[in-house]
C-alpha cells in the first residue's frame, strides 16, 4: 500500500472517529453508516485528483463540489437540477432544512430523534466539511499535525452538547484517530527520508531496524501523551461549573403530543441582572393577591445536583391541560388555600422560553405554542415561542400551611425520597457535617429545615454581596460556607444540598423575588429582583418555599414564630431593598434583617450560633501547588520541542562567542548546529555527502545571499579541517558564521516556514534517535549479561 493511500485512510478513519462523539447526541446512530460512506466517496475523488495528478487546489476544489452533490442529492434532489446539481432552489431548500435544524436542537432534549432531516444535514454535512479540511491538510499538503485542529473543534461541539457520562470514551476514540493519522503521516516520511532516520546499523540483518525503531518510538512517546492527557486533568482544579454556573444553555419542548425538555439558562447571567446599571422593568403583574410580598414568579426549578451545578433534569412535556391543572403533588385537602388571578406583562425586550408564573398554578389563559412540564408544573415555549411583549393571565393557589401542619407531615413518597434526596460523591464532608451541627436538637424535618433558613438569614453571620467571587468546582458550597459572603445562588444552593444531606427532598427554584408596588396598583419586576430559592417536599402540603437570602424577598409565614408581644413586623415584607443597589454590607445592618432578626432583641447583638465551626475541606497548599505544577506540565508539552532546541542551540553557540578561535571539539558542534538549523527550515540532511558538497546544497536549496553562503562554505572548511588535517588549525569567527548562516535561511524562508522553524523544529527528532540508541544499548547490555549471570548461578548451584 502507497503512503498516500495510508494517510488518506488515515485522515478517513481520523475523522469518524472524531465523529463518534456525535452518537450520543441522536438516535438512533445509522446516521454514521451514511457519513463514512460519503466520507469515503469524498475521499476517494481527493486519491483520484492526486493520481491525475492535478494541482492542490484544483483537488480541493474537486472534492468540495462532490461534497456539494452528494449532500444535493441527499437532502434537495426534488429542487435540483437533474436531482445532483444545486440551483437557487436547491440553495433556498438548504437554508429552510438549516433553520430547521437549529429550531429543532433548541427543542429537543438530547438524544434527539433523528427524522429531523435538518439535524441529520448539520450532522452529516458538518462531518463532511470537517472530513474535506483534514484531508486537505494531512494528504494534500502533506501536513497531518495541523489536521488536528478541525478534528479538535469536530470532538469539542459534541463534548460541550454532550452529558452523558462516557465522554472519555469518546476521547479516547477521537484521540486514537489523530495519533493514527500521525503514525500514518511519519511512515510515509520515513519510507522517504530512509537512511536520515536509520541511524548506524551495528550488524549486517538488521538494515531496516534503524527505520522501524523510530517508528515504534514514535508510538511509544504517542501513548505516553494521550496517557497524560486523560491522567493529569483529573488532578487539575474544575475549569468550568460551580455554584455561578447555575444552568447550562439551551431549550427545549417536543412536538406533538410528548417529547422531552434539558436543561435551560432562565435569567441568561442571574448575577448580570442582579448587578445591573439599570434596574429595567422585566414584568408588570396584576394580581388579586391580598399581600404581594408573597408573590414569587417562579420560572423553572432545578433537581439534578452533580456536585457543581444545579440544572433542570430531563422531563417529558405534554400539551397545556385544558381547563384547570391537575392539583399539585402532595397537597392535602386539609391544608388552606386560595384561588388567586394574576395578569403579567412581559417587556417588548425579555425573550424568556420558559413562563414566569405564581406557583403552584391552576390554569393558564395564553396564546402560541406552549407546552406544559407536568413535574415542575411549569410552561416552555416551542418552536421559537417565547415571553416578548407577551401578555398573560395565570390562576393559580395561594396555599398557606400552618407551621403544625409542617411539622405532622408523613414520609415523603419513595420516588420523590430517592429522586430529590440524591446527593453527588463528590460533595464535600464539611457541607452534610455542617447541616448536622446547625440542627442539632431539631424535633423533625420541619424543624430542621427552619434551623437551616435561620441560621443562613439571621443567626449564621452571613453577607448578602453579588460582587463576591466564591469561585467554582466541587468545593465552591464549602467555601461559602467558609465565607459567609454569597447572593441568593449560593444560598439556595447550599441550603438545598444541606436539606439533601439531612434527607429531606430538595429543589432549588429560580425566578423572580416579589417586585414593587406601582401607584396604579400594579407591581413592577426588575432585572435586580431575579432570585433563587430552595423548595422543600413535606407531605400533605408539597413543595414549600423557604428563604434562606438575607435582604431578599420575604420569611413564610409558616417559619415565623407566633409571638404576640413581639415587635416584629409582619410575616412578609416586600423586597424593596432586593430592587435596590446590590448589597456589600453584612446582613446585621442597621435595617436589622430579615424580619427584624425574627425575634425580639435580635439586632443588639450576634447570635451565639453565628460562631458555629465550619470545617474547611478545600484544597491543601501542596495540592495547589501539584495542580500547579501539573498544569505548567501540560501546556509545556506542545513547547518542548522549541525549548529543546533553543537549549542545544544555546549550548552550541553559548560557549563560543567571545570571539576566541574556536577548537576542534567546537567546530563540529558548530557543524551540527548548521546542519540542524538548515533541517528545521526543510532542508534534509543527508548524512553520505561530505561536508563541502552538504553546505553547497544548503547554499542552493536554502537560496542564501553570498554573506551567508561564504559562512557556510567557511563553517565546512573548518569541519574538513578537523577531520582530515593532520594537524588541524583552530578557525575564529565561526560563531558569527553559523548565526550569519541562521539569518540567512529565515530572510529567505516564508512566514510559515519560520513559524515551524521556532515551534516544531524538525531537528528535535534527534531525541528520538538518542532515546532508541539509549533503549537498545540497555536490552543489548542486559541480553550480554544474562548468560555470564547463569553461568554464575549454576556455578553456585
Amino acid at each position: 500500500m502507497s503512503g498516500r493511500i495510508r494517510l488518506t485512510l488515515g485522515a478517513w478513519a481520523a475523522t469518524l472517529m472524531a465523529a463518534c462523539a456525535l452518537l450520543p447526541l441522536v438516535q438512533p446512530a445509522t446516521w454514521i453508516v451514511q457519513a463514512a460512506f460519503l466520507l469515503a466517496v469524498q475521499a476517494a475523488v481527493g486519491t483520484a485528483a492526486r493520481r491525475v495528478p492535478l494541482p492542490r487546489p484544483l483537488t480541493v476544489a474537486a472534492q468540495a463540489v462532490v461534497t456539494v452533490v452528494l449532500l444535493t442529492f441527499l437532502f434537495a434532489r426534488e429542487q435540483a437540477l437533474a436531482g445532483l446539481l444545486p440551483g437557487p432552489q436547491a440553495l433556498d431548500r438548504f437554508a429552510v432544512l438549516l433553520q430547521q435544524g437549529g429550531d429543532d436542537i433548541a427543542r429537543y432534549a438530547i438524544p434527539a430523534p433523528l427524522d429531523s432531516d435538518g439535524i441529520r444535514l448539520m450532522l452529516i454535512g458538518g462531518v463532511l466539511i470537517i472530513g474535506l479540511l483534514v484531508d486537505t491538510l494531512a494528504v494534500t499538503f502533506r501536513s497531518a499535525a495541523p489536521a488536528g485542529l478541525p478534528l479538535l473543534a469536530l470532538y469539542s461541539v459534541a463534548a460541550g452538547l454532550s452529558d452523558g457520562g462516557t465522554d472519555w470514551l469518546w476521547f479516547v476514540l477521537a484521540a486514537a484517530g489523530y495519533l493514527m493519522l500521525l503514525l500514518a503521516e511519519g511512515r510515509d516520511r520515513l519510507s522517504q527520508w530512509g537512511r536520515v532516520f536509520g541511524g548506524p546499523t551495528r550488524t549486517a540483518g538488521a538494515e531496516h531496524s534503524g527505520t522501524v525503531a523510530p517508528v515504534r518510538t514514535g508510538r511509544r512517546i504517542g501513548v505516553v501523551a494521550l496517557g497524560i492527557a486523560l491522567v493529569v486533568p483529573l488532578g487539575l482544579p474544575a475549569m468550568n461549573g460551580g455554584l455561578l454556573d447555575s444552568v447550562g444553555t439551551g431549550a427545549g419542548g417536543g412536538a406533538g403530543g410528548g417529547g422531552t425538555i434539558s436543561a435551560v439558562n432562565p435569567l441568561v447571567s442571574l448575577r448580570d441582572n442582579l448587578n445591573a446599571d439599570e434596574d429595567r422593568q422585566v414584568l408588570s403583574v396584576r394580581t388579586k393577591m391580598p399581600d404581594v410580598s408573597d408573590l414569587y414568579l417562579r420560572i423553572v426549578s432545578l433537581d439534578d445536583f452533580d456536585g457543581t451545578t444545579w440544572k433542570p433534569s430531563r422531563r417529558s412535556i405534554t400539551a397545556v391541560p385544558d381547563g384547570t391543572f391537575p392539583t399539585p403533588a402532595g397537597l392535602s385537602p386539609d391544608v388552606k388555600r386560595t384561588e388567586v388571578a394574576t395578569t403579567i406583562s412581559a417587556a417588548d425586550w425579555y425573550a424568556q422560553d420558559w413562563l414566569p408564573m405564581p406557583y403552584p398554578p391552576s390554569s393558564v389563559r395564553i396564546g402560541g405554542n406552549w407546552r406544559y412540564e407536568p413535574q415542575g408544573m411549569t410552561l416552555v415555549g416551542d418552536h421559537g415561542q417565547n415571553t416578548r411583549g407577551l401578555t398573560y393571565r395565570v390562576e393559580s393557589l395561594d396555599v398557606q400551611p400552618t407551621a403544625e401542619q409542617l411539622a405532622s407531615a408523613g414520609p415523603a413518597p419513595a420516588d420523590v425520597l430517592r429522586d430529590f434526596t440524591e446527593l453527588p460523591e463528590s460533595l464535600p464532608s464539611s457541607v452534610p457535617r455542617t447541616a448536622r451541627k446547625v440542627t442539632a436538637g431539631a424535633a423533625g424535618p420541619y424543624d430542621q429545615a427552619v434551623k437551616l433558613q435561620d441560621w443562613f438569614a439571621v443567626t449564621g453571620g452571613f453577607e448578602y454581596d453579588t460582587q463576591v467571587q466564591v469561585g467554582s468546582g466541587s468545593q465552591a458550597i464549602a467555601r461559602f460556607l467558609r465565607d459567609k459572603q454569597g447572593f441568593c445562588v449560593h444560598f439556595s444552593f447550599a441550603m438545598a444540598a444541606m436539606a439533601r444531606s439531612l434527607g429531606i427532598p430538595a429543589r432549588v427554584a429560580v425566578g423572580f423575588a416579589p417586585g414593587s408596588p406601582q401607584a396604579d396598583g400594579s407591581v413592577s419586576v426588575g432585572l435586580r429582583d431575579a432570585h433563587a430559592w430552595p423548595e422543600l417536599y413535606f407531605e400533605g402540603v408539597g413543595w414549600t418555599r423557604f428563604e434562606p437570602t438575607p435582604n431578599r424577598g420575604s420569611m413564610p409565614s409558616y417559619t415565623l414564630p407566633d409571638t404576640p408581644d413581639s415587635s416584629v413586623p409582619e410575616a412578609s415584607r416586600p423586597s424593596e431593598s432586593a430592587s435596590a443597589a446590590p448589597s456589600v454590607a453584612p446582613s446585621r445592618s442597621e435595617e436589622c434583617t430579615p424580619e427584624q432578626k425574627k425575634l425580639d432583641g435580635g439586632c443588639a447583638s450576634e447570635s451565639p450560633q453565628a460562631a458555629l465551626p465550619v470545617d474547611d475541606d478545600g484544597p491543601k497548599w501542596y495540592a495547589l501547588v501539584l495542580w500547579t505544577l501539573a498544569g505548567l506540565a501540560v501546556l509545556a508539552l506542545p513547547l518542548a520541542p522549541m525549548l529543546w532546541r533553543l537549549r542545544t542551540r544555546a549550548a552550541r553557540l553559548g560557549a563560543h562567542g567571545r570571539g576566541e578561535a574556536d577548537t576542534v571539539p567546537h567546530a563540529l558542534a558548530l557543524w551540527q548546529e548548521l546542519i540542524d538549523t538548515a533541517w528545521d527550515f526543510g532542508i534534509v540532511p543527508e548524512e553520505s555527502r561530505t561536508p563541502r558538497k552538504a553546505a553547497a546544497r544548503i547554499v542552493r536549496l536554502g537560496r542564501l545571499d553570498d554573506t551567508a553562503a561564504a559562512s557556510v562554505h567557511r563553517v565546512a572548511d573548518a569541519v574538513e579541517q578537523a577531520l582530515y588535517a593532520p594537524r588541524p588549525r583552530p578557525v575564529a569567527g565561526l560563531t558569527e558564521d553559523v548565526r550569519r548562516a541562521a539569518a540567512g535561511l529565515g530572510a529567505a524562508a516564508g512566514r510559515p516556514t519560520r513559524l515551524r522553524a521556532l515551534l516544531a523544529p524538525r531537528s528535535t527528532v534527534r531525541v528520538v534517535w538518542a532515546a532508541s540508541a539509549w533503549w537498545s544499548g540497555v536490552r543489548e547490555r542486559a541480553v550480554a549479561l544474562r548468560p555470564a549471570w547463569r553461568k554464575t548461578s549454576g556455578q553456585q548451584g
